[in-house]
Order: structure tokens, then C-alpha cells, then sequence
């Protein structure tokens, strides 16, 4: 009996080390949280905006939108040039009348034709060739300035054309990449013998991103040119002011002497 009690106990023993074994295993193994969906947020959240140009420039086809980013490059490399112009082509008339006028009452003609010869700018060269025909009269006077005037002014609009050619060009470079686009995705329609949203979407989506390139590249140069129109039309009334600020000037000088 005591060994029939001790072979029982052994067996308790091994049910219970058993019992255990079974319940460690039963456990449930810890939870990784996925965090797949987190890291590609934070990519999606990282991804710089010039990543995300150059691609829908890939998408919306290079052989399209190649030549709308030409227009850009070059509309904004004129417009650039010609800031830079305007802005040294600008000259403090007020200063350089009074510089002038100080000028023809000490040391006359001669003195006034260095002053504006070394001033830089339009308005300075108009008064040269004003000063320069002085022995002939103030009517040849006039007559000199309003003839290099229109010169000056063909200087200051000078690549003004080739902007207001970017401007209308790029939106229609825009439109007829979409239609050929658009030709492209009824024939992959027509191939699959059957209307697909993906295929649809796809093709749509193409052709329209040459659309917005273009209105965008339009939208950017018109800026510009506004900007170059109305700086040249600022320079165009100064120079007309002090022109006749400086017919004035001349006939108060021949008429003191």
C-alpha cells in the first residue's frame, strides 16, 4: 500500500507539472503593435514638395510638360534680366534737375552735359541729346528729346514680347497636352473593349496635370509681366516729366543770358 500511495503521489506529481506545462504554453504570446501604417504616415507627412512636383511632372508625361517648364525657365530669366534693368535704369529725377540747374547757372551747357553724362539711366541720356542740340534752338531741343525719348523706351520694353509670349503659350502647351492625353485614354478604353474606372481615372488624371502646369506657369509669368508693364510705365512718365522740367530750364537759362 505504500508503495501504491507513493506510485499515486508520483503520478499527482507529473499531472500537475503537466497541468502547468500546458498552461504556460496556452498563453497568449504579447501583442506587437503594428506600426507599419505609422512609418508610412510619417513618410507620406516627410515627403518634400520638391519630390512631390517632380513626380506628378513624371506622371503628367515629360514629353508635355517638358516644353511647359521650358516656358517657365526662360519667361522667368527674361523677367529676371529685366527687373535688374529697370530697377539701374531708375534715376532720382528730382536730384539730377537740381544738379542741373545748378549746373547751367555756374558753369552753363557744357557744365550741365558732364553732369548728365555721369548720371546713369534714360532720363540722363534724354537730357544729353537735349543738351547737345542746345546751339540749334529750343524747338530742335524738343524735337531731340521726343525722338530719343521713343528710343529709350523701345530699350525699356526690350524682351517685354517674349514674356507676353510665355504667358499666353504656356496654358495652350497646357490644353493640348490634356486633349492628347485625354485621345490617349478613350484608345485604351476602346482597346479593353470595356469601360474601366481605373482606366478612366488614370488617363484623366494624366492628361489634366499638363492643364494645371500650365495655368500655373501662366499664372506665374503674368505676375511678372504686370509687374515689368507698370515699373515701365513709371519709367515713362518720369522721363516725359523731366523732359519738360528741362525745356523749361533751358529757355530760363537762354533768356537770363
Amino acid at each position: 500500500k505504500a508503495q501504491e500511495s507513493s506510485d499515486t503521489t508520483a503520478m499527482d506529481n507529473d499531472t500537475t507539472a503537466v497541468a502547468e506545462d500546458t498552461t504556460m504554453a496556452e498563453e497568449p504570446a504579447p501583442v506587437v503593435e503594428d506600426v507599419e501604417p505609422e512609418v508610412e504616415e510619417e513618410l507620406v507627412e516627410n515627403e518634400s514638395f520638391h519630390q512631390i512636383v517632380k513626380d506628378k511632372f513624371i506622371e503628367g508625361d515629360v514629353t508635355f510638360m517638358t516644353p511647359v517648364l521650358i516656358c517657365l525657365i526662360i519667361g522667368l530669366a527674361i523677367s529676371i534680366e529685366r527687373i535688374i534693368t529697370l530697377n539701374l535704369a531708375t534715376t532720382n529725377t528730382e536730384k539730377l534737375l537740381a544738379n542741373v540747374e545748378d549746373a547751367l547757372a555756374n558753369g552753363g551747357v557744357e557744365a550741365a552735359k558732364e553732369v548728365t553724362k555721369n548720371t546713369r539711366g534714360p532720363v540722363a541720356s534724354i537730357f544729353t541729346q537735349g543738351l547737345m542740340r542746345m546751339s540749334e534752338g529750343i524747338e530742335m531741343v524738343e524735337k531731340s528729346i521726343i525722338a530719343y525719348g521713343s528710343v529709350e523706351m523701345g530699350r525699356l520694353e526690350k524682351g517685354l514680347v517674349w514674356v507676353s509670349l510665355f504667358v499666353a503659350l504656356a496654358p495652350m502647351l497646357g490644353f493640348m497636352g490634356t486633349v492628347i492625353g485625354m485621345i490617349g485614354a478613350f484608345d485604351a478604353i476602346e482597346a479593353a473593349g470595356d469601360i474601366s474606372p481605373q482606366i478612366v481615372a488614370n488617363g484623366i488624371k494624366v492628361a489634366l496635370l499638363t492643364t494645371v502646369a500650365g495655368l500655373i506657369v501662366g499664372i506665374i509669368l503674368q505676375v511678372f509681366y504686370n509687374y515689368l508693364v507698370s515699373k515701365i510705365d513709371s519709367l515713362v512718365n518720369q522721363m516725359e516729366d523731366a523732359s519738360i522740367t528741362l525745356v523749361d530750364l533751358l529757355v530760363k537759362h537762354k533768356l537770363t543770358n
